[in-house]
């Protein structure tokens, strides 16, 4: 929302101007919505919160705590036509995948700001690459893309990506993509190996579904 990557790289090249290229917009007063309010996404809406926006949600199952902290879930076309940033927090499952395609463009709000840190399946990245040319994306952040096997994790500097939808994606400066790092922090890292250990200690156990503490399933009602 304030253009960051476009005024580093201005300001690398020694060009320290302002003009209407580097305009931002607050978030302080705007509609944000979050598609996905497990554990991360509920993290998510308590800073979207402290910036004071508008926090509307969607998720199937709906979290309490997000409803305490002010949030309002709604329908997916609701949260689709209000959202002026729109964040995608579910995870990769046959009903997530390609949340956002051709069909859905036309039910976003134009100008919104669609945020991926989550799966890249969650979007058709050509429909994400229509949207922006046609305005009614107005950036794209991502951590995250469809066909990353093949190339996030490796160091492609020195060839040429045959894939032309990432390439195009490189291209774009509404574009902001990072290859996969947005858990890659040594406090993440450490909590991966110990969470690890002790679920197979918990396994070992006996303990599984359910009597897991950790278990991912939804909550029995």
């Amino acid at each position: 929302n304030r253009k960051i990557a476009r005024a580093s790289n201005r300001v690398k090249m020694a060009n320290f101007s302002l003009d209407a290229g580097l305009l931002g917009v607050d978030i302080h007063g705007k509609t944000v919505g979050v598609m996905g309010t497990g554990k991360i996404g509920q993290i998510l809406c308590k800073i979207i919160t402290g910036f004071g926006a508008n926090l509307i949600c969607y998720d199937v199952f709906e979290a309490d705590a997000v409803k305490e902290m002010g949030g309002k879930y709604v329908s997916k076309d609701e949260i689709f036509e209000q959202s002026d940033i729109l964040f995608l927090m579910m995870p990769l499952i046959p009903p997530t995948k390609h949340t956002i395609n051709d069909d859905m463009l036309d039910k976003l709000k134009p100008g919104v700001i669609l945020i991926n840190s989550s799966r890249g399946g969650l979007v058709d990245t050509k429909s994400v690459l229509k949207g922006i040319q046609s305005g009614i994306i107005a950036g794209y952040g991502a951590d995250v893309y469809e066909n990353e096997g093949d190339y996030f994790f490796q160091d492609w500097s020195a060839r040429s990506i045959p894939d032309p939808t990432l390439v195009a994606l490189l291209g774009n400066n509404n574009v902001l993509l990072t290859a996969h790092q947005a858990f890659f922090t040594q406090e993440a890292v450490d909590a991966i190996v110990n969470v690890t250990i002790d679920n197979l200690k918990q396994y070992q156990e006996g303990k599984i579904m359910y009597d897991h503490p950790n278990t991912f399933l939804p909550p029995q009602k």
